[in-house]
């Protein structure tokens, strides 16, 4: 009975000793866990890191376009250097350089069309000019076949002048009339100039209007 009681008593101590090692095990945290959570937080906070500064450097880079977009804009416009007396000291808002940037725009428009309306002017004159030119050639071979010497003879300088007065009111007509801007707007214009202007009584108005201007040369 004494080895029986003994027996039991180590065997309730066994059992005592394995529950209280169990529960200890049970109340222990799992820190392998812990330690994957803790190496992962430096990872997150650098790749927020990383994404804050490549956002940072984009928006920078942005900003840089922009103000040199501005920068080129008041170099390009001569309006934007010639500012106000008023507002010499300060520098010129976006708002002021657009704007300016838009008047001057609007400037050049207005002197292209300007010169292409000058370039159509001179394009007439041009054609006005060669056709003078070869009335006056027919005019002086004309002459040249069937001279005349006789007292009342003509000089040539007489006979020019006569011939530029009267071409000079032909060409105001038709200056007026005669798009040369293409050929087509020329064959379209230049007939309905010439049943218009060069009709025989008009043309005999035109004559004598520049012979009576020159008729103290005539005689």
């Amino acid at each position: 009975p004494a080895l029986f009681m003994e027996n039991a008593r180590k065997s309730s101590i066994v059992s005592r000793a394995n529950s209280i090692g169990s529960t200890s095990a049970s109340s222990v945290p799992n820190t392998d866990d812990e330690d994957s959570d803790y190496h992962q937080e430096p990872y997150k906070e650098l790749y927020k890191d990383r994404r804050r500064r490549a956002h940072t450097q984009a928006e920078k880079k942005r900003r840089d376009a922009i103000k040199k977009g501005y920068d080129d804009l008041q170099a390009i416009v001569p309006t934007c250097e010639q500012q106000d007396f008023s507002i010499c000291s300060q520098k010129l808002s976006k708002a002021i350089v657009l704007q300016k940037t838009i008047d001057y725009i609007q400037f050049l428009h207005k002197e292209k069309k300007k010169q292409e309306e000058e370039v159509s002017t001179l394009r007439k004159d041009v054609m006005a000019l060669k056709i003078m030119k070869v009335n006056y050639e027919q005019i002086v071979k004309a002459h040249q076949d069937n001279p005349n010497e006789g007292k009342d003879h003509v000089s040539d300088e007489v006979k020019f002048n006569v011939f530029q007065g009267i071409m000079d009111s032909l060409f105001q007509s038709f200056n007026a009339s005669v798009s040369v801007t293409s050929f087509q707007e020329l064959s379209a214009c230049v007939f309905s100039w010439i049943e218009e202007h060069c009709k025989p009584q008009t043309l005999r108005d035109i004559v004598l209007g520049v012979l009576h201007q020159l008729k103290s040369q005539l005689y």
